[in-house]
């Protein structure tokens, strides 16, 4: 399994669609639509691909000079629990202190939360319910 880093414009982006649409969207009820976002074209986009198909993927996009957010952490369930999740974000985390970004956060699910914290991520701030989900924000300095 190799990990890549792809532009939208990368034959890879699809499958890196249908994977978060799979592992994120659909048990929620949402549909296809609901997967890019606007800005997914300056976002740094990270993915592990098996077999010429993304297994797993997460994004990052920076929101001031030295910070920015992690998002669109997804792996294939018969996958996850496996290190990949952390071989993605510790991959990612690599970059970005090489690209001088200091801070990171994101929006973790109730369920992920023990896993951004064993990777040195720490809670702030009360939880809170985004796309019907409970979720708490996350930090971590990077330097």
């Amino acid at each position: 399994m190799e990990l890549y880093f792809i532009e939208t414009e990368d034959a890879l982006y699809a499958s890196e669609l249908d994977l978060r649409f799979r592992v994120l969207r659909e048990p929620l009820g949402h549909g296809r639509k609901d997967v890019p976002f606007p800005f997914e074209e300056q976002c740094l986009h990270l993915v592990a691909v098996d077999g010429g198909r993304v297994v797993g993927c997460v994004l990052f996009t920076a929101d001031e000079e030295h910070s920015g957010r992690l998002f669109q952490m997804a792996i294939s369930p018969q996958l996850q629990g496996q290190g990949l999740g952390t071989r993605l974000v510790q991959k990612l985390e690599l970059e970005l202190r090489k690209r001088k970004v200091e801070r990171l956060h994101l929006h973790a699910r109730d369920s992920a939360t023990a896993f951004y914290e064993r990777l040195g991520y720490r809670c702030v701030g009360d939880p809170f319910t985004e796309v019907g989900i409970r979720h708490r924000n996350m930090e971590k300095e990077l330097v």
